[in-house]
């Protein structure tokens, strides 16, 4: 009876308390994050659509083409009037008067105070880009007088059923010669309304935009996350084998034991993060300057692969104490896929390198951020079975099972 009154007790204390509830914020962020996570074809692609605007000196129309996604379309128009799942072209023609009225609602040009009306240009059309087909609208918005001044440009598409959605636009002012002068604008939920600027921005200013977008497309780039969080669970442990038989070797037979000092758990995710940092970093760059160019469908596959790669060395207990040098490998594969993403946002010519520094800077700030809040918490953690069973071998599995999904996705073009 006494027992049983100190047991529960003992339940009741904060000092028994707070481990119980970290483990469960621990179980919530794992395994239900990588169960809910979003499973398309390119993980890391958000849901974007595409706005050129281009406006002849001294003229009052601007000619816009909009790419739109046409899996966004069918999720608020219900394209697909069979539901077999795949969208014909004659679907999509016959509701093409309903599709240019949602677009057209949802993004509004002001000069001079004025709304500029919008008229369709030319005949929609398709388009493929790297994640699918998308509907080209090819628009007009008469503005009444010469352009001489700031546009205001509010959009609002998709705002109200996907809130991270955007719109990256390419604007080219008045007297523009060529897509090198093209100013990109990004509008989202909260820079819905915006001026397009007859001059590009400082470069300060291009910096800190694009800081901002490189530590976005980290954290909603669910396949790098998963990659780097599969280098990083192993870091709070250490792993001694204790036995030689060959076919133990093989599927892994290993004592898995807390490691000794937060430090030493930190050198260790210093070492994968720097590796992982300096390797995208090269691959990024030359991408992004047009040196280097991979067919995306292969990036995308590999970046797959090596999830699985480095989940399937956890699942073993096998985790090799180098694990920097794999992500240095496959850092430079994933640094390609950023470069997608760079390349859908355009760098601005006037500010090439500092847009390029801005961006990588913006994505090694969401991997810090990352590994601040998960390597306390892993850290305090380490020494119980939920760490080193739930966590670190389930985890895994749950990991290396998307990332499979992903993979067959990708290999397959599905």
């Amino acid at each position: 009876m006494m027992t049983s009154l100190f047991m529960a007790k003992k339940a009741l204390q904060p000092a028994y308390l707070l481990p119980k509830l970290l483990s469960f914020l621990m179980s919530f962020s794992v395994f239900f994050g990588v169960l809910f996570a979003p499973t398309s074809a390119l993980a890391h692609k958000p849901s974007d659509s595409y706005l050129t605007m281009s406006v002849p000196k001294d003229a009052s129309d601007v000619a816009v083409r909009w790419d739109i996604a046409l899996r966004d379309l069918d999720y608020v128009l219900q394209l697909d009037r069979d539901n077999d799942g795949a969208l014909t072209w004659g679907e999509v023609r016959t509701r093409g008067d309903d599709i240019t009225k949602y677009a057209t609602t949802n993004l509004t040009l002001t000069n001079k105070d004025k709304p500029c009306a919008l008229t369709t240009a030319a005949p929609m059309q398709l388009d493929k880009h790297s994640d699918g087909t998308y509907a080209v609208l090819s628009l007009t918005a008469a503005c009444g007088a010469a352009i001489t001044e700031a546009l205001q440009v509010k959009y609002s598409l998709l705002f109200d059923v996907d809130p991270s959605h955007r719109g990256l636009v390419q604007w080219l002012p008045p007297g523009s010669t060529g897509e090198k002068e093209a100013l990109s604008v990004i509008l989202g939920t909260e820079s819905a309304t915006q001026k397009l600027p007859l001059q590009p921005p400082s470069q300060w200013e291009s910096f800190q935009q694009y800081v901002v977008e490189g530590a976005f497309h980290i954290w909603i780039g669910y396949d790098h996350i998963l990659f780097l969080l599969s280098l990083l669970l192993p870091a709070v442990l250490i792993f001694r084998r204790n036995d030689t038989n060959i076919a133990k070797k093989l599927f892994g037979n290993s004592q898995t034991l807390p490691a000794e000092s937060f430090w030493s758990a930190l050198k260790e995710v210093l070492k994968v993060v720097t590796a992982f940092t300096f390797a995208h970093s090269i691959t990024l760059s030359l991408a992004a300057l047009g040196i280097v160019s991979l067919p995306s469908r292969l990036v995308e596959s590999v970046i797959a692969a090596s999830i699985i790669v480095a989940a399937i060395q956890n699942i073993r207990g096998v985790v090799d104490s180098k694990r920097w040098v794999m992500a240095f490998g496959f850092g430079l594969i994933h640094g390609f896929g950023f470069a997608s993403v760079l390349a859908d946002l355009g760098l601005p010519q006037n500010a090439l390198v500092t847009a390029l520094i801005g961006f990588n800077v913006g994505v090694e700030l969401g991997q810090l951020a990352i590994v601040a809040v998960f390597l306390p918490l892993a850290f305090w953690l380490r020494a119980t079975k939920f760490y080193q069973v739930g966590v670190f071998k389930w985890g895994s599995v749950l990991i290396a099972l998307m990332a499979l999904y992903w993979l067959v996705q990708r290999a397959f073009d599905l």
